[in-house]
């Protein structure tokens, strides 16, 4: 009897630890998000069973720069970062709006602080640079964004995907899987 009830304990313990799945958040622009830049990694994560939860600047229906549409259920100003393993902000046109918005750059600090990944492709390293977190961090963003790392203290490197600590950045939508499979590495750590 005494076997049969270790067994059975032994089994509830390797239950809770195969039971505890990882879960990212995804910050997308309501308007203009960078379509392969949200749902390239977002695949590769949940085929790889990762939660994914996506939240924007408010709830509704979200259109990406080709048209995609996705359902916005979470608001930057709700989320509690202890219930994510990292953080993936979304580049595209309309993450530009996102670099000044308080929630936005408070929720990459957050992230940082608690020593979670933070991430952001494309234009959005942006958002990275404008919290203050790239200050001496190796970055990388699309081209046309590069001033502004530079001007908050990041070095730019150009790569397609850069890692520097707990900060990984992409360069665009042609490295949406690079990024997507990067992150997917280090949370599998």
């Amino acid at each position: 009897m005494n076997l049969k009830k270790f067994l059975l304990f032994l089994l509830l313990i390797v239950m809770t630890i195969l039971g505890q799945e990882k879960r990212i958040l995804m910050v997308i622009a309501f308007e203009n998000f960078r379509d392969e830049e949200l749902f390239v990694p977002k695949n590769i994560f949940e085929k790889n069973g990762i939660s994914v939860d996506i939240a924007s600047i408010k709830k509704g229906t979200a259109i990406g720069m080709l048209g995609a549409k996705v359902e916005v259920k979470l608001i930057l100003k709700d989320i509690d970062v202890k219930n994510y393993d990292g953080i993936i902000f979304v580049g595209g046109t309309g993450s530009e709006s996102l670099f000044t918005n308080s929630d936005a750059i408070k929720l990459a600090q957050e992230f940082y602080k608690n020593k979670k990944i933070v991430s952001a492709i494309c234009l959005a390293p942006g958002i990275l640079a404008k919290a203050g977190i790239l200050k001496g961090k190796k970055a990388t963003c699309y081209p046309s964004a590069s001033k502004i790392l530079r001007e908050n203290g990041a070095v730019y490197t150009g790569k397609d995907v850069e890692i520097d600590g707990n900060i990984i950045t992409g360069s665009g939508p042609q490295v949406a899987e690079k990024f997507g499979n990067t992150i997917l590495q280090i949370l599998k750590k």
